[in-house]
Parts: structure tokens; C-alpha cells; sequence
């Protein structure tokens, strides 16, 4: 069964070395219809296979982002379930890519509904304003800035935020703040 085969890939991430995540996401390219236990797993904030899962997700999406279009109702929905810096960060990363996709695409992949894209902005607005790690928060600003091209309120509320929060963040947060709020 895949599914166990799946698990044993995750156990056997001793670490975050790029070795062993690249080779449980390999498994998951080469078997994509493990997609949707990876992605419970993800979310399964009790299981010690969480935080691997996420890291996995987020190479599997590196490399093959469609491979999440089928699932992305499910996983926008369990986005704000996680409180783990080590799983957050590769979600957020993961949400920023699916969004990207979505304008690269003609809004056509994944195909997003208005209250999944209520929930991503409503998210990611989360993730910037509360006390999270900057690469989330980066990650964050990203995916806001696809969307405040398409709807002004976000750019208005994007841009207030950043501004705001500018002088009280790391030196990474201002620095990605400032090139954004350059072009917003």
C-alpha cells in the first residue's frame, strides 16, 4: 500500500537536511496519489509527522504545484489550523505558490472560489499581523501583493500594515516591506 509507503518515507526524515526531504518528496512525485494522506498529515497538528509533511509539501509544490490544484480546497480550509513555525512556513510558502500559479495561469489553476480567496487573504492578513516568524510573514506579504492587484482593499490594507509595522520588524521584515510598499 502507498499510503504506508508514504509513511515510512516521513519517519525516515531524520532531520531538516535537504537529503532526506528531497527524498520523501521524490516518493510523493513518483506516486502522486499520495497527495492527499501528505496533505493530512500536514494538517495533522498532533502527529509527529506533521512538521515532515509540510517540509515534503513544500518541495513536492516546488517542483510540481499542479499536483496540489486537486486538494486546495481542503488545504486553503486547514491553512489556519497551524501554529508551528516549522510547519507555517512551508504552508504559507506553499500558499504563496499556489496563488502565483492562479495569476500566471489566467486564474484558471487551481480554480479558486470567492470564499477560498477570502480565506487566503484572510489567512495570510493573520500570518502578517500576528507574531509569527519573517519568513512566514514574508510569504505572507507576497501572496497579499498578488492579490491587492486584483482588489484594492487589499492594497490599502496591505500597504496601512506594512507601514505600520515597518520599524518594529526584523531587518528581513523591513527590507522585503520596503521593496513592496516600492511598487504597491
Amino acid at each position: 500500500m502507498e499510503g504506508s509507503n508514504l509513511i515510512q518515507k516521513l519517519e525516515s526524515i531524520k532531520n531538516a537536511k535537504r537529503v532526506y526531504r528531497d527524498n520523501a518528496a521524490g516518493f510523493v512525485l513518483d506516486n502522486p496519489e499520495v497527495m492527499p494522506e501528505l496533505i493530512h498529515y500536514a494538517f495533522q497538528i498532533d502527529s509527529p509527522l506533521h512538521v515532515k509533511a509540510a517540509w515534503v509539501l513544500e518541495l513536492v509544490c516546488l517542483q510540481n504545484i499542479s499536483l496540489l490544484y486537486p486538494y486546495a480546497q481542503v488545504f486553503i480550509e486547514q491553512m489556519s489550523s497551524l501554529s508551528n513555525e516549522s510547519a507555517l512556513r512551508p504552508v504559507s510558502k506553499v500558499c504563496y505558490l499556489m496563488n502565483r500559479a492562479y495569476f500566471t495561469s489566467g486564474k484558471n489553476d487551481p480554480d479558486l472560489s470567492v470564499p477560498l480567496i477570502d480565506l487566503i487573504i484572510e489567512n495570510n492578513f493573520d500570518w502578517l499581523i500576528q507574531n509569527h516568524k519573517v519568513a512566514t510573514q514574508v510569504f505572507a506579504m507576497d501572496t497579499l501583493n498578488l492579490w491587492s492587484n486584483e482588489l484594492p482593499w487589499v492594497r490599502e490594507a496591505l500597504v496601512s500594515i506594512l507601514q505600520k509595522n515597518i520599524n518594529s520588524g526584523s531587518s528581513g521584515y523591513r527590507s522585503h516591506a520596503l521593496k513592496l510598499l516600492k511598487n504597491l
